[in-house]
């Protein structure tokens, strides 16, 4: 897939304000600092679409893109970020569950995972609780380029082999770096098939 436009559509605090369309929708989430908007910069080919800061947690609204006037990528608030207070954790927490839970338009949730870390508890929760509730989602794994070729795969393969104690069938995963590019094809092309999908 060629990305020939990328807009900023709106950010909301409400998911019930979100923009209300036919096109798919595919929201990018995961832990505080794990390269979300770096990441989302990479696909679109768009530098600065998404804030980056080396602060994290910054992400607070749900954005919505506008991807070649044809699909919608959305940039969720991160989890997990214990510098804020309890009142801004429960609800940002509450902003991200009316959205993955209710959206209609969802089509998939990525679950971004660092790479250069061993299984996260927080991380595998959340994901269980997608599996509990029915969202589909695919995993992410983000900074390929810290690591070794070797340690990158032992953790990607840590990570899989944790989940397969409880999952019967695992979700499609990629490994992306933000970086020199790894794994933006596939992204994309994961992208084009699922929208081609849905749409005969």
């Amino acid at each position: 897939m060629e990305i020939k436009s990328a807009r900023f559509i709106i950010s909301n605090t409400d998911s019930g304000k979100c923009p209300q369309h036919d096109k798919p929708e595919y929201a990018f989430i995961g832990r505080s600092n794990v390269g979300k908007s770096s990441l989302i910069n990479m696909i679109t080919g768009r530098k600065g679409l998404a804030m980056t800061s080396s602060t994290p947690g910054k992400t607070i609204l749900i954005n919505h893109f506008l991807i070649n006037d044809d699909w919608y990528l959305v940039d969720l608030p991160g989890y997990g970020y214990a510098q804020r207070g309890q009142a801004q954790r429960e609800q940002l927490k509450n902003m991200i569950e009316s959205y993955v839970l209710y959206r209609e338009q969802l089509t998939s949730l990525f679950v971004l995972i660092d790479s250069r870390l061993e299984p996260q508890k927080i991380d595998v929760e959340f994901i269980n609780h997608l599996g509990e509730e029915g969202v589909p989602f695919a995993l992410i794994f983000t900074k390929a380029d810290k690591s070794s070729r070797s340690r990158l795969n032992n953790n990607v393969k840590r990570f899989l082999d944790n989940m397969s104690e409880d999952w019967e069938e695992l979700p499609p995963y990629f490994v992306t770096s933000s970086i020199d590019r790894t794994g933006r094809d596939e992204l994309l092309s994961y992208i084009e098939q699922t929208n081609k999908s849905i749409r005969v």
